[in-house]
């Protein structure tokens, strides 16, 4: 358990504070629970999300009001094959002083300064503006004229990618796809919900949202889920379950050696563990265990394997391979 008593405190505050995030964000959004969840699970641990799913699924508005609720800055960004990395990150234009007639550069930040951007369909822009983003991802700054600027903390990106049209797309790779803590799939709804959003959205209803938590509240709760302590067999798990998926390893399983082309790094075993811990303090508990790490296996996993061929021929996905590795380490 935290030593700080105080720790102990703010894990019982947050999962106070957890129930009235979902209960604010469910005004707007009708199911779409677990997507939620682990939104939240990616923000507290500094990450960032991959959303695929088709259009009109409300991915946009998810997120907007998460921001919302959260009082945080919301930018979002609809890439298009003519972005330029300028017009994400920001560009200088010559300003005139009035008074003397002197011109200077000025610095004019683009819509990557917020705390949450969206970055709309980002297999429509070219490899050039989609690294412009992935740094400013990994940095949590941009540098323009050669001068840095720091973006606003807490700073989240969540791209989406729709599935269904691939022509004319520039699919992120691999190397890029693995910046992401999470790919979350934005499923259809089931009918009764189908219902309810259909009757809400056409209505006069209009939602009122309050505020739960601020940007200075959600940097402690990511500074606090550091601190979280870990025992050394759940790290192990995670650790021998990541290993589990590269081809070459000795732990590998033999559909693994004949359906995978590479495996995850060590970049997924990190945030299987640090996704294991703000899992187990927004449920109220002061450390997490291997259940943790199994419910958070599959969106940190299926975007880090790689299948080959015998998998395309056999018909197996790389999310039924990660479900196959999860249900045999229970």
């Amino acid at each position: 358990m935290p030593k700080d008593s105080n720790d102990l405190e703010i894990v019982q505050q947050l999962k106070k504070a957890h129930d009235e995030i979902i209960a604010e964000i469910s005004k707007v959004i009708i199911g779409q629970r677990k997507v939620i969840n682990e939104l939240l699970i990616s923000l507290l641990s500094r990450g960032h999300c991959l959303l695929v799913g088709v259009p009109g699924l409300a991915k946009t508005l998810l997120i907007s009001t998460l921001a919302r609720v959260l009082d945080l800055k919301f930018s979002r960004i609809q890439f298009t094959p003519d972005l330029m990395p300028s017009d994400i990150t920001g560009t200088e234009v010559i300003e005139e002083d009035t008074s003397t007639g002197k011109k200077t550069f000025k610095f004019v930040k683009g819509p990557v300064f917020a705390n949450i951007v969206l970055a709309d369909e980002i297999n429509r822009t070219p490899p050039k503006t989609q690294s412009a983003l992935l740094q400013a991802m990994q940095e949590h700054e941009v540098t323009a004229a050669g001068e840095t600027h720091p973006l606003d903390e807490p700073f989240f990106v969540l791209a989406t990618q729709n599935p269904i049209e691939q022509e004319g797309t520039y699919p992120l790779p691999e190397a890029q796809l693995d910046r992401f803590m999470f790919n979350l799939w934005v499923d259809y709804p089931d009918e009764n919900e189908e219902q309810e959003i259909v009757r809400s959205t056409t209505s006069a209803y209009e939602a009122r949202l309050k505020t739960v938590l601020d940007a200075k509240q959600i940097t402690d709760l990511q500074n606090l889920v550091r601190r979280v302590p870990v025992a050394d067999n759940v790290i192990r798990f995670a650790v021998k379950l990541v290993r589990r998926t590269r081809p070459n390893d000795p732990l590998a399983p033999k559909y693994t050696k004949d359906w995978l082309e590479w495996g995850a790094g060590p970049r997924a075993s990190q945030y299987l563990i640090l996704g294991a811990k703000t899992r187990a303090i927004l449920d109220g508990r002061p450390t997490p265990d291997i259940s943790d790490v199994l419910a958070v296996t599959k969106p940190v996993l299926r975007h880090r394997i790689v299948t080959n061929f015998n998998a395309e021929a056999d018909g197996v996905t790389a999310s039924e391979i990660v479900d196959r590795l999860t249900s045999e380490s229970l």
